[in-house]
C-alpha cells in the first residue's frame, strides 16, 4: 500500500555490532538508488554527520551511542548531535548546517520535524553530501537520497491486530468493545504512518460495529499527542475518562502508538480507579516489558535499534566506495516531492506469550522476561 505522508520507536541494548543483512518482505528486490550519484564515492575516513532529535526516548539514546561507536569502528569521523528536547527545530537546523560547513560527506538525520529541514538538506546536497533520512522521513524536498527505517505502516498494522487479539483474550465479554485511539506527535511524519497502519486493521471493525470509539474521536488530529509527551497522553486520557466513561461504561482497549504513552494511559486509568484496558505500545522499553510480563500492558513492538543503525552505516560504506546502495522499497514513501528509495526492516509484535523468543538475542530484555517465568 502506497503511503502518501502529506495525509497523514525500541529499547534494545545490543551486544556485538555484527554486520549482518536484514531484509524486508515489502517492496521490490534489493537495488540501487539515486541513479548516477551512487557511483561518485568519497574518501575513507571522512566525517559523517548524525543529527538526532532528542533524548526523550530510550531508542534515541541508544542510537547515538551505536552511531558513534559503529562509524568510528568503520574508520569514519563521527559527528553525532542531539537537538535538545526543550528547543525548537531551529537547533537541529543549525546542527545540520554546521555539519555541511564542516565537510560531512553523509548526513544521517533523525528529524525533529521532517517538514522543516528542506533548506538544510538542500544545502547538504549543494555541498556534495548525501542525505539519509533515519527512522523519520524528511518531507517536501528532492534532496533526500535514501530513507532507512522499520516498516512503520506494518508497525501500525501489528498494533491494530494486537488490540483486536487482546480484546478477544481479555475483555471478558463479546463484541462490541469500547476503545479509544491515540496517535503520536504531529511533527513526526511516522505518527501518521503508524495511525494509518492501525486504522487499516481497525476501521473495518469500527464500521461493522465490532469496535465502538465512545468519544467519537477517530481522526488523527483529534488523537494526536504533541511532542510524544507522556503528560499530554495522560491528560487526554483523564479527559476521555471523565467525559465518556462515567457510570457503567467500560473502556475495553486503547490503541497507543508507543510504550511511553502506553504507560501514561495506564496510569490515568489506574488513578481513576478503573480496570486497566488492553493497551498496545512500541519500542520495547524496559518498564513496558516489565509491565507486559506482569500482565498490565498488553503488547509492544520490537524494533532492534542496532539493526537500524547497522543498515544506515552499511549505506554509508556503499556510498563511500561508489557501490550500489541497498534498497528494498522504491514505491511506498512519497515525501510530497519525490518517492524516496528506502530500506525497510521488519518489526515484531511482542506479547507476554512470545516475549522470550522475541528477545532471545537481546540479553538484557531476555533477563527481564525470564525473571517473571
Amino acid at each position: 500500500m502506497k503511503k502518501i505522508l502529506l495525509t497523514t520507536t525500541a529499547l534494545v541494548v545490543a551486544g556485538a555490532f555484527a554486520l549482518t543483512g536484514c531484509s524486508s518482505e515489502r517492496g521490490g528486490d534489493t537495488g540501487s538508488g539515486s541513479g548516477d550519484e551512487a557511483a561518485k564515492g568519497f574518501e575513507a575516513g571522512s566525517t559523517i554527520g548524525v543529527a538526532l532529535p532528542d533524548k526523550t526516548s530510550e531508542n534515541w539514546v541508544l542510537a547515538g551511542k551505536l552511531f558513534t561507536d559503529g562509524l568510528e569502528e568503520a574508520g569514519y569521523k563521527a559527528d553525532v548531535q542531539y537537538a535538545p528536547a526543550s528547543n525548537t527545530v531551529a537547533e537541529q537546523q543549525n546542527q545540520i548546517q554546521a555539519m555541511v560547513q564542516n565537510g560531512a560527506k553523509v548526513i544521517i538525520i533523525g528529524a525533529k520535524d521532517g517538514k522543516q529541514l528542506a533548506t538544510q538538506v538542500q544545502a547538504a546536497k549543494d555541498a556534495g553530501a548525501y542525505v539519509i533520512a533515519y527512522d523519520r522521513l524528511i518531507e517536501n524536498t528532492e534532496a533526500v537520497d535514501y530513507y532507512v527505517a522499520f516498516d512503520n505502516f506494518k508497525v501500525g498494522q501489528l498494533q491494530g491486530q494486537a488490540l483486536l487479539d487482546g480484546l478477544e483474550e481479555r475483555a471478558g465479554h463479546e463484541a462490541p468493545y469500547n476503545i479509544e485511539l491515540f496517535s503520536g506527535s504531529p511533527d513526526d511524519a511516522n505518527s501518521a504512518v503508524f495511525f494509518d497502519g492501525a486504522m487499516d486493521v481497525l476501521q473495518p471493525k469500527i464500521d461493522d460495529g465490532t469496535l465502538n470509539v465512545v468519544s467519537g474521536q477517530t481522526e488523527i488530529a483529534q488523537t494526536a499527542t504533541e511532542g510524544w509527551l507522556a503528560e499530554n497522553a495522560q491528560n487526554r486520557m483523564d479527559t476521555l475518562l471523565t467525559g465518556s466513561y462515567s457510570g457503567d461504561t467500560v473502556l475495553d482497549g486503547v490503541l497507543s502508538p508507543n510504550d511511553t504513552l502506553a504507560r501514561a494511559i495506564i496510569t490515568s486509568v489506574q488513578q481513576a480507579g478503573k480496570p486497566v484496558p488492553v493497551v498496545t505500545g512500541q519500542d520495547s522499553e524496559v518498564e513496558s516489558v516489565k509491565s507486559i510480563m506482569e500482565g498490565v500492558q498488553y503488547s509492544t513492538i520490537n524494533k532492534d535499534t542496532s539493526l537500524l543503525v547497522e543498515q544506515a552505516i552499511k549505506m554509508v560504506g556503499q556510498l563511500q566506495k561508489g557501490d550500489e546502495v541497498d534498497v528494498n522499497d522504491t514505491e511506498s514513501y512519497d515525501n510530497g516531492v519525490k518517492v524516496v528509495d528506502s530500506y525497510l526492516l521488519e518489526p515484531l509484535i511482542v506479547t507476554k506469550e512470545n516475549a522470550a523468543d522475541a528477545y532471545k538475542n537481546v540479553p538484557s530484555l531476555l533477563e527481564i522476561v525470564e525473571s517473571y517465568q
